[in-house]
């Protein structure tokens, strides 16, 4: 996945605020610096298209089905999910 990352251009992340990017900085260094910005706790405004993008996997990836399934399955609902009009770009 980082691999893939480093081939896009990539500005900046605002990740939820789990502590599964306890590590960011590592993962910084890795994509080239790019900066992390973490948003206040229960702000979820600050950070729009996490919510929106988590709204639209939870569509095709609901929490009562299992998601253990082939990578080229993921890579086209991956897919899928990124080719979808989106209002907010017209």
């Amino acid at each position: 996945m980082v691999e893939l990352l480093k081939e896009q251009p990539l500005k900046s992340i605002t990740p939820d605020r789990g502590k599964e990017f306890s590590k960011h900085p590592k993962i910084s260094n890795e994509l080239n610096l790019v900066e992390f910005y973490f948003p206040f706790p229960h702000h979820p405004w600050q950070r729009g298209t996490n919510e929106n993008t988590n709204g639209l996997l939870r569509e095709y990836f609901p929490k009562t089905k299992d998601i253990d399934q082939t990578d080229e399955y993921i890579e086209l609902k991956v897919k899928e999910i990124n080719l979808r009009p989106r209002k907010c770009l017209n």
